[in-house]
């Protein structure tokens, strides 16, 4: 449903200027309303299927107004036009926001054509000149060469005005926070990525072997400086314990050591205390 949704969102975008303007401004009156009335079919055909799908049909049709009224007032779908624009900006697709306002404008621009090619005191008489007035209008430049007279022309104006700040407002925010990343990137940059490409490069520090391990030598008492602590790796807390071992193999005994090593080993066997045989 929803994808029927932003469909029939688009559809309504796409002829804003066809239910817009009445039938009588077109050359080809017939024809314009042959077509109004082929596109408030398919609203229509679009209401009436969400109705019986619906749990309660009359709640869903008292929920949707605007659904029912777009089939019989064809100017109300400037709304979903509206709602399918603010949408795609909500979602923080740029680019195609950039074309949902395009279009729109050219809409506008469609409209302001119809309703001021005939009007009395008018300086917009072809298509052209609306879409350049339009462009003009867009970008808040309003050179003044061209301008609506009528009412809805006007109203058209406004629209379009609005357009054109919301859009270069998001077009100027994009373009800071594009700035904004970047610079900060580059700022990282310089103190990051020559130590990771140094660790790159070294790759991991070697494995000393025990038997052959070199370092400074803690046989005069001396313990060997680790390194920082983020630095320590296992491979020097493996030298470590070689040179400790190492420590406790070649280090002669102290005296008390020697004194204990030698009662242990003349010591006699002790006998056995009277009475603690209990056999007998």
């Amino acid at each position: 449903m929803a994808k029927t949704q932003t469909a029939l969102d688009l559809l309504a975008l796409l002829t804003v200027w066809l239910v817009v303007v009445p039938p009588g401004d077109f050359g080809a009156a017939n024809l314009v309303l042959g077509f109004r009335l082929t596109l408030s079919l398919i609203y229509a055909i679009d209401i009436t299927i969400r109705t019986v799908l619906a749990r309660r049909h009359l709640r869903y049709v008292l929920a949707n107004p605007l659904g029912v009224a777009a089939v019989v007032i064809p100017p109300i779908r400037v709304i979903f036009s509206l709602r399918l624009v603010s949408s795609v900006f909500r979602r923080g697709h740029l680019i195609r926001f950039l074309i949902a306002a395009s279009v729109l404008v050219l809409n506008g621009a469609a409209v302001v054509y119809f309703y001021e090619r005939n009007a009395p005191g008018s300086n917009i008489h072809t298509l052209g000149n609306s879409v350049w007035w339009s462009l003009v209008t867009v970008t808040t430049v309003g050179y003044g060469d061209f301008y609506p007279v009528t009412t809805p022309g006007r109203i058209a104006a406004v629209l379009i005005m609005f357009i054109g700040i919301i859009t270069l407002a998001i077009v100027t925010a994009n373009v800071a926070s594009t700035f904004l990343a970047q610079s900060g990137r580059d700022q990282a940059t310089p103190s990051s990525e020559p130590a990771a490409l140094a660790r790159a490069q070294s790759g991991p520090p070697p494995v000393p072997d025990p038997v052959v391990a070199t370092g400074p030598s803690i046989s005069g008492g001396q313990m060997p400086e680790l390194p920082l602590a983020g630095d320590v790796t296992l491979a020097h807390v493996y030298q470590r314990l070689v040179e400790v071992e190492r420590l406790l193999r070649d280090r002669p005994l102290t005296p008390i050591a020697e004194g204990l090593a030698t009662d242990s080993a003349t010591e006699p066997p002790s006998e056995p205390q009277p009475g603690s045989d209990r056999s007998g």
